[in-house]
């Protein structure tokens, strides 16, 4: 049997009717949830400037860019993730729209970074945000059309949580055990590395890359060992800028409390996510197994707009991929069954009916009926 001379590229996929049929379900169900909250759908190209990811999206991203040199000597890339372009179309546009502006959409992706299971150099997401407001409420509604979005799917609270977190919190947290401002982006990245690397080895980056003192340093690890509020130090509550985080932290959980969902989500100020843009509240879903890697990130980013030359305007929004949601449905028994749906199939057995068998067969696709037929004629058997 020949074979063909070209192969696809690694970490891409093709997508015959089977396999496009449950990205489709996935796609589907995204735009149903996000009209559901009074969503609108955008898209933007998927080959921007390469300055607008160098600045904002973080090292790893960068790293991991599908960028080159185009024929005008532009420095251009793929996208790589959907925020910095929906913040460079807000930018050209947002001064004379209503508030808050709520969109969603479902692009195509593309970062080479190293294949595992959920992971690959390609993917589709759904990307939501809400642009223009700034109380908590906005990142409570954020959340909870993630969390919706997976149960339209057939997830349940059985199969997935919210890990949430507040960088504004951490950031007082962090100044309050004596973190020099200077050193919080260090911090972060010490924090957000917690579950990879060995305790020794963060102790040791919180004392030479950061400054604090031994034994600062690991007070500052034994409130990320429980993760949850309740493990802050008394001395730290009583920090002004820890007492307003915690308290703008525990409207948003009442918000969540309000709709029925505060049973998703889990308290993790481990939670930092690694893009440089974000400002405010995090988070992460994870499935409850842990046998995936994070199936959907998001958070408050509420100056990237204006550093692609908008109106400062608040935001929040997250992003959902197909390639880790598709493993967790499969490993949960929730992919539907492929089947081809075809209301009709004509067969002629002699050239005498083709003529009529083709008028029926446009007169029931204009009724909204599928049909297809044999096309050749074929003996029926006895």
């Amino acid at each position: 049997m020949a074979t063909s001379a070209f192969k696809k590229l690694p970490g891409f996929r093709d997508f015959p009717p089977e396999d496009l049929a449950l990205r489709s379900h996935i796609v589907e169900t995204w735009r149903r949830v996000s009209r559901r909250y009074g969503l609108l759908e955008y898209d933007g190209p998927p080959l921007e400037s390469l300055d607008l990811y160098v600045e904002k999206s973080g090292d790893e991203i960068v790293g991991q860019l599908y960028s080159f040199t185009d024929k005008g000597d532009r420095e251009v890339a793929l996208r790589p993730e959907m925020t910095p372009s929906l913040a460079r179309i807000l930018g050209d546009r947002s001064r004379g729209m209503s508030k808050p502006i709520r969109w969603f959409a479902t692009p195509q992706l593309f970062r080479y970074e190293r294949q595992q299971r959920g992971r690959l150099r390609e993917h589709f997401q759904w990307n939501v945000d809400i642009v223009g407001e700034e109380h908590v409420a906005a990142d409570a509604e954020i959340l909870a059309v993630a969390i919706d979005g997976l149960r339209e799917l057939g997830l349940t609270a059985d199969h997935f949580r919210a890990r949430v977190s507040d960088r504004r919190l951490l950031s007082s947290v962090l100044t309050a055990f004596g973190v020099q401002d200077d050193s919080l982006d260090v911090a972060f990245g010490v924090i957000d590395k917690l579950e990879r690397v060995p305790r020794e080895a963060s102790l040791e980056a919180l004392v030479k890359d950061v400054g604090l003192e031994m034994s600062r340093a690991d007070a500052l690890l034994g409130i990320f060992d429980g993760g949850g509020l309740e493990d802050l130090p008394q001395d730290v509550m009583k920090s002004s800028e820890v007492s307003t985080a915690l308290d703008r932290f525990q409207v948003y959980l009442e918000a969540l409390e309000a709709m029925g969902l505060r049973e998703y989500v889990e308290i993790d100020l481990c939670i930092v996510r690694g893009l440089a843009y974000y400002t405010g509240i995090v988070f992460e879903l994870f499935d409850t197994g842990r046998d995936l890697r994070a199936i959907c990130g998001g958070g408050r980013y509420d100056r990237l707009l204006e550093f692609v030359g908008g109106e400062p305007l608040p935001a929040v929004g997250f992003g959902m991929g197909d390639v880790v949601l598709g493993e967790l449905l499969a490993d949960r028994g929730l992919v539907p069954e492929y089947a081809r749906s075809l209301d009709y199939f004509i067969v002629t057995v002699s050239s005498k009916e083709r003529t009529e068998a083709l008028r029926i067969a446009h007169m029931l696709r204009e009724n909204g009926r599928s049909v297809a037929y044999a096309l050749k004629d074929q003996a029926l058997a006895k």
